[in-house]
């Protein structure tokens, strides 16, 4: 099925970053983002119903975002340039595509076909984006896995658009497809977070304009007082080179592993409430028991911390850019405290590091702290792209980010969403990627590494629940 969209001949430049974003992939990894969502259909679901909601999607693919309707594309008519160019006809089957697993599929069934799908790139020819849907599985659920280019839009702001074309009505039907254009009606969802941080490329979009327009860092560096600032955006501690090398840190092959798991956001409460911290402490500190469980298991612990980069956002949810090329989050480098034992000591740890971290961010703004964080990202991310590279010590060893969903239940022609899961971009020298996703009363952790690096990515769901317990008995909520 084929859509006209008009002049293929319109061309818009790309963003500078984007074009980065283009290169960057033909010398490394894919560089898409992507989201699942596992669904039950409703009481009155006919037994083709995952079936009428594919054809309905390829029916209405007209309607979606301008985003979605072009490709990229580079040469001799460009001078070299990319641009992006309006397709003239759009093959719908191509971008929406539909999977049934084998029969008695569970889990374990959908998770392979995830990493699997997760695994390819993009095909360039046409717009960057795929969607799936798939069932089979769970003996009634599906999923609807959809992907996204990182030079098309950032996580948030595909979030965002998935969110919209949701309905909080369990009686609602005949809506559009997902990534429309326009939205349906405005969901539930908080009114602040950290904002999707799926990978470290995407600081470099915003520190490459926020940065150069900093005047007052620039005053803040003559006057001497940039030691203060690097002592409180890297927890007084965190210099680059200054994390341990771990097999997450070297070059990724081909082949992806996906897992994801939802914990009780009560529970999560409870921590936060008893411990005195922040909800993302919580998280970030569950992040880190996981690690610490999983290395010591390899006999791969470091004596030495792990260290992850962290999203610190200075705007409200609402305010954020349609494009999803905000500029107003900052980034830091956190301890884990993975070379600790207690679990509450890690907590606290995290807890002392965060704090500081989002008041000097907050002082500073999201500019500086981004040039702060430039010389961690850039050997953590070039260095494993040169061959024969030895092991040397990276800047810091993944991404752990936070993003608000929506507060209530949600719907999608009758169908409940049950879960909700980000799945990031991984790369040369960043193998692992956690990222989680708040959504009505629970939290999603979405874990994605290279299959080399983490063949046995599924043992993170069962660490992720012993680590909440641990927790739990740690802070006292829990005997």
């Amino acid at each position: 099925m084929s859509h006209g969209y008009g002049k293929a001949d319109h061309v818009v430049r790309m963003d500078p970053m984007d074009a980065v974003f283009m290169m960057a992939e033909q010398l490394s990894n894919p560089l898409h983002i992507a989201a699942l969502l596992i669904m039950t259909p409703p009481e009155d679901a006919g037994p083709r119903f995952v079936d009428d909601l594919h054809r309905s999607s390829l029916a209405a693919v007209g309607k979606l975002d301008p985003r979605l309707r072009r490709r990229p594309h580079q040469g001799l008519d460009t001078g070299g340039t990319w641009v992006w160019r309006d397709v003239d006809h759009l093959d719908a089957n191509q971008q929406m595509l539909r999977r049934t697993l084998p029969p008695d599929s569970g889990q374990e069934e959908l998770w392979r076909l995830i990493s699997e799908v997760h695994a390819a790139p993009l095909d360039r020819s046409r717009p960057m984006w795929e969607s799936y849907l798939i069932d089979g599985f769970d003996d009634n659920r599906f999923a609807l896995y959809v992907k996204v280019h990182h030079s098309v839009m950032d996580g948030l702001a595909g979030f965002r658009l998935i969110e919209k074309s949701l309905s909080s009505d369990p009686d609602r039907r005949s809506m559009p497809p997902l990534f429309t254009e326009l939205p349906t009606e405005p969901i539930a969802h908080t009114a602040a977070g950290s904002g999707l941080f799926p990978n470290p490329i995407s600081l470099a979009r915003s520190g490459l304009g926020v940065a150069a327009a900093t005047v007052t860092f620039l005053r803040r560096l003559v006057e001497g007082e940039v030691s203060n600032l690097v002592e409180g955006l890297t927890g007084d501690a965190t210099l680059p080179f200054g994390a341990p090398y771990t097999r997450f840190n070297g070059p990724l092959g081909r082949d992806r592993a996906v897992a994801a798991v939802s914990m009780s956001k009560a529970r999560l409460r409870a921590v936060q409430n008893a411990a005195g911290a922040t909800g993302n402490d919580v998280t970030t500190a569950l992040a880190a028991g996981v690690l610490r469980y999983w290395l010591t298991a390899h006999d791969e612990l470091p004596s030495q911390s792990l260290v992850a980069i962290c999203p610190i956002t200075l705007r409200a949810r609402e305010s954020g850019s349609e494009d999803g090329h905000a500029n107003a989050f900052g980034a830091v480098m956190c301890p884990l405290g993975t070379d600790l034992t207690e679990p509450a000591e890690r907590l606290a740890l995290i807890h002392k590091a965060m704090t500081e971290a989002k008041r000097h961010v907050a002082t500073w703004g999201s500019g500086p702290s981004l040039l702060v964080a430039a010389p961690n990202i850039a050997p953590t991310v070039l260095l494993p792209q040169v061959p024969f590279t030895p092991k040397v010590r990276p800047g810091f060893n993944l991404p752990i980010s936070n993003t608000p969903g929506p507060r209530t239940e949600m719907y999608w022609n009758g169908a409940h969403v049950d879960e909700l899961y980000p799945i990031s971009a991984i790369y040369d020298g960043i193998g692992l990627n956690i990222t989680l996703c708040s959504y009505a009363d629970r939290v999603g952790f979405g874990y994605v590494a290279g299959r080399d690096m983490m063949p046995d990515i599924e043992t993170l769901i069962p660490l992720t629940e012993r680590a909440l317990s641990d927790l739990e008995i740690a802070v006292g909520v829990k005997s």
